[in-house]
């Protein structure tokens, strides 16, 4: 497993073991059977749960669509 699978947010940085799991918040699922894993201070959040939420706000215009695709894009690391 490679260290860029768990994406640490946050001013307080730990050092991960690289056999560690981490364990998304809202769905309970591991970075093993995820794409990413962001890991905040006292929480983590799976790529899958960041989608439904970003889906969330688009389908209920809480964001705009071209705000929510450069978020997308910025967490997918495609340049525009």
């Amino acid at each position: 497993m490679s260290n860029d699978k768990v994406v640490q947010l946050g001013a307080k940085q730990r050092e991960n073991n690289q056999d560690e799991l981490v364990y998304c918040s809202f769905c309970g699922r591991p970075n093993t059977q995820v794409i990413k894993m962001v890991q905040g201070p006292g929480v983590n959040i799976c790529s899958e749960c960041t989608m439904i939420a970003v889906q969330y706000l688009i389908l209920n215009d809480k964001m705009p669509s071209a705000e929510a695709q450069a978020i997308l894009d910025a967490f997918w690391g495609k340049a525009r």
